[in-house]
Protein backbone atom coordinates (compact mmCIF):
# COMPACT_ATOMS: atom_id res chain seq x y z
CA UNK A 1 0.00 0.00 0.00
CA UNK A 2 1.58 3.39 -0.72
CA UNK A 3 1.53 6.53 1.18
CA UNK A 4 -0.71 8.48 -1.32
CA UNK A 5 -3.46 5.51 -1.11
CA UNK A 6 -3.28 5.38 2.43
CA UNK A 7 -4.19 9.70 2.78
CA UNK A 8 -7.24 9.74 5.13
CA UNK A 9 -7.77 13.50 4.48
CA UNK A 10 -5.85 16.56 2.84
CA UNK A 11 -6.01 19.84 5.20
CA UNK A 12 -4.46 23.20 3.99
CA UNK A 13 -3.12 25.72 6.11
CA UNK A 14 -3.34 29.24 5.18
CA UNK A 15 0.06 31.67 4.97
CA UNK A 16 -1.99 34.99 5.09
CA UNK A 17 -0.20 37.83 5.76
CA UNK A 18 1.14 38.33 9.10
CA UNK A 19 0.05 34.39 10.07
CA UNK A 20 1.73 33.14 13.00
CA UNK A 21 4.23 29.90 11.31
CA UNK A 22 4.53 29.03 14.95
CA UNK A 23 0.82 27.73 14.42
CA UNK A 24 1.64 26.29 10.94
CA UNK A 25 4.70 24.79 11.77
CA UNK A 26 3.08 23.22 14.93
CA UNK A 27 -0.38 21.85 13.23
CA UNK A 28 2.16 20.64 10.47
CA UNK A 29 4.05 18.61 13.07
CA UNK A 30 1.14 17.50 15.33
CA UNK A 31 -0.42 16.05 11.82
CA UNK A 32 2.45 14.07 10.88
CA UNK A 33 2.95 12.95 14.36
CA UNK A 34 -0.80 11.42 14.25
CA UNK A 35 0.06 9.59 10.91
CA UNK A 36 2.77 8.10 12.26
CA UNK A 37 0.99 7.29 15.49
CA UNK A 38 -1.76 5.59 13.33
CA UNK A 39 0.87 3.82 11.20
CA UNK A 40 2.64 2.60 14.58
CA UNK A 41 -0.43 -0.14 15.05
CA UNK A 42 1.42 -2.29 12.29
CA UNK A 43 -1.74 -2.02 10.18
CA UNK A 44 -0.71 -1.36 6.37
CA UNK A 45 -3.29 0.47 5.39
CA UNK A 46 -3.45 2.71 8.65
CA UNK A 47 -4.75 6.08 7.31
CA UNK A 48 -2.58 8.77 7.58
CA UNK A 49 -3.33 13.00 6.68
CA UNK A 50 -1.80 15.05 3.94
CA UNK A 51 -0.92 18.65 5.15
CA UNK A 52 -0.44 21.35 2.72
CA UNK A 53 0.49 25.22 2.84
CA UNK A 54 -1.26 27.71 0.88
CA UNK A 55 -0.56 31.41 0.21
CA UNK A 56 -2.15 33.86 -1.89
CA UNK A 57 -0.97 35.52 -4.91
CA UNK A 58 -0.90 38.29 -7.35
CA UNK A 59 -1.39 37.39 -10.57
CA UNK A 60 1.65 38.64 -13.02
CA UNK A 61 -0.64 40.37 -15.32
CA UNK A 62 -1.77 42.29 -12.45
CA UNK A 63 1.91 42.96 -11.77
CA UNK A 64 2.36 45.02 -14.55
CA UNK A 65 -0.89 46.73 -14.65
CA UNK A 66 0.01 48.00 -11.08
CA UNK A 67 3.12 49.07 -12.23
CA UNK A 68 1.83 51.20 -15.15
CA UNK A 69 -0.74 52.55 -12.76
CA UNK A 70 1.93 53.78 -10.54
CA UNK A 71 3.64 55.30 -13.28
CA UNK A 72 0.24 56.72 -14.54
CA UNK A 73 -0.19 57.80 -11.09
CA UNK A 74 -3.58 56.03 -10.89
CA UNK A 75 -3.35 55.31 -6.96
CA UNK A 76 -3.00 51.59 -5.38
CA UNK A 77 -2.29 48.14 -6.44
CA UNK A 78 -5.18 46.68 -7.77
CA UNK A 79 -5.70 43.28 -5.58
CA UNK A 80 -8.74 41.40 -7.38
CA UNK A 81 -7.37 39.49 -9.65
CA UNK A 82 -5.07 36.81 -7.32
CA UNK A 83 -4.67 33.01 -7.38
CA UNK A 84 -3.95 30.82 -3.78
CA UNK A 85 -1.28 28.26 -4.71
CA UNK A 86 0.30 25.49 -2.74
CA UNK A 87 3.57 26.18 -1.36
CA UNK A 88 4.35 23.00 0.64
CA UNK A 89 3.07 19.62 0.56
CA UNK A 90 3.65 16.61 2.45
CA UNK A 91 2.56 14.00 0.06
CA UNK A 92 3.18 15.84 -3.18
CA UNK A 93 2.01 13.92 -5.98
CA UNK A 94 -1.56 13.24 -6.45
CA UNK A 95 -3.96 15.88 -7.15
CA UNK A 96 -5.00 17.73 -3.96
CA UNK A 97 -8.79 17.27 -2.48
CA UNK A 98 -8.98 19.60 0.69
CA UNK A 99 -10.87 18.20 2.90
CA UNK A 100 -10.25 20.52 5.68
CA UNK A 101 -8.86 24.53 6.10
CA UNK A 102 -6.90 26.51 8.78
CA UNK A 103 -6.72 29.84 9.12
CA UNK A 104 -3.88 30.12 11.85
CA UNK A 105 -4.11 32.83 14.53
CA UNK A 106 -2.00 36.06 13.49
CA UNK A 107 0.33 38.29 14.76
CA UNK A 108 -0.69 40.97 15.21
CA UNK A 109 -4.24 42.14 16.40
CA UNK A 110 -7.23 42.14 14.23
CA UNK A 111 -7.30 45.72 14.27
CA UNK A 112 -4.24 45.59 12.22
CA UNK A 113 -4.97 42.68 9.87
CA UNK A 114 -5.07 43.37 6.28
CA UNK A 115 -8.01 42.78 4.48
CA UNK A 116 -8.27 39.48 2.59
CA UNK A 117 -11.07 38.98 0.11
CA UNK A 118 -8.70 36.62 -2.49
CA UNK A 119 -8.41 34.34 0.42
CA UNK A 120 -12.43 34.72 1.24
CA UNK A 121 -13.35 34.07 -2.08
CA UNK A 122 -11.21 31.16 -2.06
CA UNK A 123 -12.47 29.63 1.07
CA UNK A 124 -15.88 29.89 0.23
CA UNK A 125 -15.37 27.77 -3.37
CA UNK A 126 -13.68 25.44 -1.42
CA UNK A 127 -16.56 25.43 1.32
CA UNK A 128 -18.84 24.90 -1.29
CA UNK A 129 -16.97 21.78 -2.76
CA UNK A 130 -17.06 20.25 0.44
CA UNK A 131 -14.67 21.40 2.52
CA UNK A 132 -14.96 22.09 6.12
CA UNK A 133 -13.44 25.13 7.47
CA UNK A 134 -11.80 26.06 10.46
CA UNK A 135 -9.72 28.98 12.21
CA UNK A 136 -7.77 29.72 15.34
CA UNK A 137 -7.99 32.80 17.30
CA UNK A 138 -8.03 35.71 15.42
CA UNK A 139 -8.24 33.71 12.01
CA UNK A 140 -11.76 33.46 12.92
CA UNK A 141 -11.78 36.75 11.29
CA UNK A 142 -10.95 35.59 8.18
CA UNK A 143 -13.48 32.79 8.34
CA UNK A 144 -15.75 36.09 8.82
CA UNK A 145 -14.78 37.59 5.80
CA UNK A 146 -16.14 35.13 4.15
CA UNK A 147 -20.22 35.09 5.26
CA UNK A 148 -20.63 31.98 6.04
CA UNK A 149 -20.13 32.54 10.10
CA UNK A 150 -23.58 34.77 9.70
CA UNK A 151 -26.00 33.36 12.11
CA UNK A 152 -23.99 30.58 13.60
CA UNK A 153 -21.84 30.42 16.95
CA UNK A 154 -18.37 30.72 16.85
CA UNK A 155 -15.27 31.73 19.07
CA UNK A 156 -12.06 33.72 19.01
CA UNK A 157 -9.49 34.09 21.57
CA UNK A 158 -11.61 36.05 24.70
CA UNK A 159 -9.62 39.61 24.09
CA UNK A 160 -11.18 39.54 20.95
CA UNK A 161 -14.65 38.54 21.25
CA UNK A 162 -16.05 42.25 21.12
CA UNK A 163 -14.00 43.25 18.13
CA UNK A 164 -15.23 40.28 16.06
CA UNK A 165 -18.92 40.82 17.18
CA UNK A 166 -18.68 44.15 16.56
CA UNK A 167 -17.21 43.60 12.87
CA UNK A 168 -19.41 40.68 11.92
CA UNK A 169 -22.72 41.34 13.96
CA UNK A 170 -24.43 38.63 12.53
CA UNK A 171 -21.82 35.97 14.09
CA UNK A 172 -23.13 34.56 17.71
CA UNK A 173 -19.68 35.16 19.16
CA UNK A 174 -19.23 32.71 22.58
CA UNK A 175 -15.63 33.29 23.83
CA UNK A 176 -16.20 31.08 26.93
CA UNK A 177 -15.70 27.81 24.57
CA UNK A 178 -12.38 26.89 23.33
CA UNK A 179 -13.43 24.61 20.39
CA UNK A 180 -16.60 25.27 18.56
CA UNK A 181 -17.83 22.31 16.23
CA UNK A 182 -20.39 23.34 13.57
CA UNK A 183 -19.89 20.34 11.65
CA UNK A 184 -18.68 22.30 8.54
CA UNK A 185 -17.07 24.68 10.22
CA UNK A 186 -14.89 24.62 12.85
CA UNK A 187 -13.24 27.83 15.63
CA UNK A 188 -10.85 27.55 18.28
CA UNK A 189 -10.25 30.13 20.83
CA UNK A 190 -6.84 30.75 21.96
CA UNK A 191 -3.69 31.41 20.67
CA UNK A 192 -2.47 27.95 21.10
CA UNK A 193 -6.00 26.26 20.58
CA UNK A 194 -4.11 25.31 17.80
CA UNK A 195 -3.21 22.31 19.68
CA UNK A 196 -7.41 21.47 20.65
CA UNK A 197 -8.05 22.33 17.11
CA UNK A 198 -5.52 19.51 16.14
CA UNK A 199 -6.70 17.26 18.32
CA UNK A 200 -10.41 17.71 17.45
CA UNK A 201 -9.44 16.79 13.29
CA UNK A 202 -7.02 14.21 14.21
CA UNK A 203 -9.76 12.44 16.38
CA UNK A 204 -12.47 13.03 13.67
CA UNK A 205 -10.03 11.62 11.02
CA UNK A 206 -8.06 9.01 12.68
CA UNK A 207 -10.02 8.00 15.46
CA UNK A 208 -10.09 8.41 19.17
CA UNK A 209 -7.09 6.37 20.32
CA UNK A 210 -4.66 8.07 17.85
CA UNK A 211 -5.95 11.45 19.42
CA UNK A 212 -5.21 10.14 22.46
CA UNK A 213 -1.61 8.79 21.72
CA UNK A 214 -0.62 11.84 19.96
CA UNK A 215 -1.60 14.12 22.80
CA UNK A 216 -0.07 11.99 25.08
CA UNK A 217 3.24 12.07 23.12
CA UNK A 218 2.77 16.21 22.80
CA UNK A 219 2.27 16.15 26.83
CA UNK A 220 -0.62 18.30 26.30
CA UNK A 221 -4.76 17.96 26.94
CA UNK A 222 -7.33 16.51 24.41
CA UNK A 223 -9.87 18.60 23.22
CA UNK A 224 -12.63 19.44 25.98
CA UNK A 225 -11.14 22.63 27.92
CA UNK A 226 -12.99 25.78 28.52
CA UNK A 227 -11.72 28.89 27.65
CA UNK A 228 -13.95 31.07 29.91
CA UNK A 229 -11.03 30.10 33.44
CA UNK A 230 -8.39 32.09 31.37
CA UNK A 231 -11.15 35.52 30.28
CA UNK A 232 -10.12 38.69 32.22
CA UNK A 233 -12.45 41.85 32.77
CA UNK A 234 -11.30 43.92 30.38
CA UNK A 235 -13.99 47.41 30.76
CA UNK A 236 -14.97 49.34 28.12
CA UNK A 237 -13.24 52.94 28.86
CA UNK A 238 -12.98 54.56 25.48
CA UNK A 239 -17.27 55.27 24.78
CA UNK A 240 -16.46 59.14 25.30
CA UNK A 241 -19.72 59.22 27.73
CA UNK A 242 -17.44 61.25 30.48
CA UNK A 243 -20.26 60.63 33.22
CA UNK A 244 -20.22 56.98 33.02
CA UNK A 245 -16.95 57.20 32.94
CA UNK A 246 -16.23 58.61 36.12
CA UNK A 247 -18.61 56.28 37.76
CA UNK A 248 -16.54 53.43 36.42
CA UNK A 249 -13.09 55.22 37.74
CA UNK A 250 -14.76 54.73 41.19
CA UNK A 251 -16.39 51.35 40.51
CA UNK A 252 -12.30 50.54 40.16
CA UNK A 253 -10.81 52.71 42.72
CA UNK A 254 -13.37 50.91 45.13
CA UNK A 255 -13.50 47.79 44.40
CA UNK A 256 -17.35 47.94 43.14
CA UNK A 257 -18.21 47.32 46.91
CA UNK A 258 -21.02 50.28 47.07
CA UNK A 259 -22.69 49.71 43.76
CA UNK A 260 -26.37 50.54 44.72
CA UNK A 261 -28.14 52.63 41.56
CA UNK A 262 -28.97 55.74 43.13
CA UNK A 263 -25.68 56.59 44.95
CA UNK A 264 -24.00 55.88 41.04
CA UNK A 265 -26.25 58.11 39.39
CA UNK A 266 -25.95 60.50 42.26
CA UNK A 267 -22.55 60.50 41.27
CA UNK A 268 -22.82 60.54 37.56
CA UNK A 269 -25.46 63.49 37.92
CA UNK A 270 -27.89 62.28 36.04
CA UNK A 271 -31.37 60.93 36.61
CA UNK A 272 -31.47 57.57 37.41
CA UNK A 273 -33.36 56.05 34.47
CA UNK A 274 -30.95 57.83 31.99
CA UNK A 275 -27.96 56.30 34.08
CA UNK A 276 -29.01 52.96 33.72
CA UNK A 277 -29.85 53.68 30.18
CA UNK A 278 -26.17 55.41 29.26
CA UNK A 279 -24.20 53.08 31.29
CA UNK A 280 -25.38 49.98 29.64
CA UNK A 281 -24.61 51.51 26.31
CA UNK A 282 -21.91 52.74 27.06
CA UNK A 283 -20.06 49.11 28.91
CA UNK A 284 -22.65 46.80 27.25
CA UNK A 285 -23.29 45.87 31.48
CA UNK A 286 -25.93 46.53 33.69
CA UNK A 287 -24.28 48.45 36.64
CA UNK A 288 -24.93 45.28 39.23
CA UNK A 289 -23.11 42.54 36.49
CA UNK A 290 -20.05 45.44 35.86
CA UNK A 291 -19.81 45.62 39.68
CA UNK A 292 -19.61 41.88 39.79
CA UNK A 293 -17.04 41.47 37.16
CA UNK A 294 -14.86 44.01 38.92
CA UNK A 295 -15.15 41.82 42.45
CA UNK A 296 -14.33 39.15 41.25
CA UNK A 297 -11.21 40.25 39.09
CA UNK A 298 -10.42 41.22 42.45
CA UNK A 299 -11.16 37.97 43.88
CA UNK A 300 -9.09 36.07 40.74
CA UNK A 301 -6.28 38.00 42.10
CA UNK A 302 -6.33 37.44 45.42
CA UNK A 303 -6.75 33.31 44.60
CA UNK A 304 -3.71 33.50 42.60
CA UNK A 305 -1.62 35.71 45.00
CA UNK A 306 -2.40 34.01 48.57
CA UNK A 307 -3.54 31.11 50.45
CA UNK A 308 -6.16 33.14 52.55
CA UNK A 309 -9.52 31.08 53.16
CA UNK A 310 -11.80 31.22 50.28
CA UNK A 311 -14.29 32.74 52.75
CA UNK A 312 -12.36 35.96 53.73
CA UNK A 313 -11.62 36.77 50.43
CA UNK A 314 -15.09 36.44 49.76
CA UNK A 315 -15.65 39.10 52.30
CA UNK A 316 -12.87 41.24 51.32
CA UNK A 317 -14.30 41.27 47.70
CA UNK A 318 -17.78 42.43 49.27
CA UNK A 319 -19.79 39.16 49.45
CA UNK A 320 -20.98 38.63 53.02
CA UNK A 321 -22.36 34.75 51.97
CA UNK A 322 -19.66 32.64 51.00
CA UNK A 323 -21.84 30.29 49.25
CA UNK A 324 -22.99 32.60 47.17
CA UNK A 325 -20.05 34.32 45.65
CA UNK A 326 -19.07 30.56 45.10
CA UNK A 327 -22.05 30.16 42.56
CA UNK A 328 -20.99 33.29 41.34
CA UNK A 329 -17.47 32.91 40.82
CA UNK A 330 -18.13 29.79 39.30
CA UNK A 331 -20.77 31.09 36.69
CA UNK A 332 -18.19 34.32 35.72
CA UNK A 333 -14.79 31.61 35.45
CA UNK A 334 -16.44 28.18 34.88
CA UNK A 335 -14.27 27.15 38.18
CA UNK A 336 -15.21 26.87 41.84
CA UNK A 337 -12.17 28.56 43.87
CA UNK A 338 -10.72 26.17 45.11
CA UNK A 339 -10.48 24.71 41.43
CA UNK A 340 -9.23 27.83 40.12
CA UNK A 341 -6.38 28.53 42.90
CA UNK A 342 -5.18 24.86 42.10
CA UNK A 343 -4.63 25.44 38.23
CA UNK A 344 -3.54 29.09 38.52
CA UNK A 345 -2.06 30.23 42.18
CA UNK A 346 1.63 30.92 42.60
CA UNK A 347 1.67 31.37 46.39
CA UNK A 348 3.85 28.84 48.01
Amino acid sequence: MTTAQRIKAEIGLLLYPDVQLAAVHGLTDLFRIASDMSAAHGDPQAPAIRVSHWRQVVQENTVQENAAQARAGQGDARQDDTAVECVFDSHPGPAHKLGHLIAPPSLVMPARMQPMAGFAAWLTERHGEGATLCSVCAGAFLLGETGLLAGREATTHWAFAEALAARFPAIRVDSARMVIDEGDIITAGGILAWTDLGLTLVERLLGPSVMLETARFLLIDPPGRMQQPYGRFVPRLDHGDAAVLKVQHWLQATGAKDHAVPALAARAGLEERTFLRRFRKATGLRPTEYAQHVRIAKAREALEQSRRPVAQIAWEVGYGDASAFRKLFQRVTGLAPADYRRRFGVAA
